[in-house]
């Protein structure tokens, strides 16, 4: 599992004043908590944690998180950006305890799609429904992503959750409420398939009657 360090320091000033004033200085008001430790109020740079932001790694990998100097393991829970600027409010990250199992959303890396035979079947359209999907592990098996191999993807096939391959330790929190809740991944159809489900006219609903109370 690889190291990803986020530096940060300890804040005693709080509330929306206090926040404001940080955003103004280049830095982004946070929070971590969980675990024995109450919660603490942190700042970070705002310049390097956009930066860090940018990867992938960064919303479902354990991360390295630094507070004035002692490293705590944490996992991102929430990030808060503004709404049409490229600025980050404010964080909340969870600490990770190493003993206990964690539930967190991983990435999904499709494979090979081009080279199987729907990729390859002309007017075929084939649909990711998912690109994450919730896993439980401990951390010490947290993987960065899942990968799915389509190279075998042929025209009418659907791939469910329970199709994925886990690493050892890994599971799907979802899987074991039911097959309902075995959800499709890809959906491989002819395009004739496709606009057919679109154009599709929906059910008529019956007019309500109309009664002489509702008439009064």
């Amino acid at each position: 599992m690889a190291e990803h360090n986020i530096k940060a320091a300890g804040r005693k000033d709080e509330g929306k004043g206090a926040s404001r004033r940080l955003r103004h200085a280049g830095l982004i008001p946070a929070v971590i908590y969980g675990g024995e430790a109450a919660p603490r109020s942190l700042q970070l740079e705002h310049e390097k944690t956009w930066l860090a932001s940018q990867h992938e790694w960064f919303y479902s990998s354990i991360l390295d998180l630094e507070i004035d100097g002692k490293v705590e393991k944490a996992l991102l829970r929430d990030i808060q950006r503004h709404p049409f600027k490229q600025i980050i409010m404010h964080i909340d990250f969870q600490r990770v305890d190493a003993n206990k199992p964690l539930r967190t959303a991983v990435p999904l890396h499709f494979l090979n799609e081009d080279a199987s035979p729907a990729g390859k079947a002309a007017e075929v359209v084939v649909t990711h429904e998912l690109n994450e999907v919730v896993i439980e592990c401990l951390p010490k098996d947290l993987p960065a992503f899942l990968e799915i191999d389509l190279s075998e993807l042929t025209v009418g096939t659907i791939l469910h959750l329970s199709d994925l391959k886990l690493p050892e330790g890994v599971s799907i929190p979802e899987l074991k409420l039911g097959k309902e809740h075995d959800l499709a991944l890809v959906i491989a159809k002819h395009g004739r398939e496709e606009a057919a489900d679109a154009e599709e006219p929906a059910a008529e609903v019956p007019a309500a009657k109309v009664t002489k109370k509702d008439q009064k």
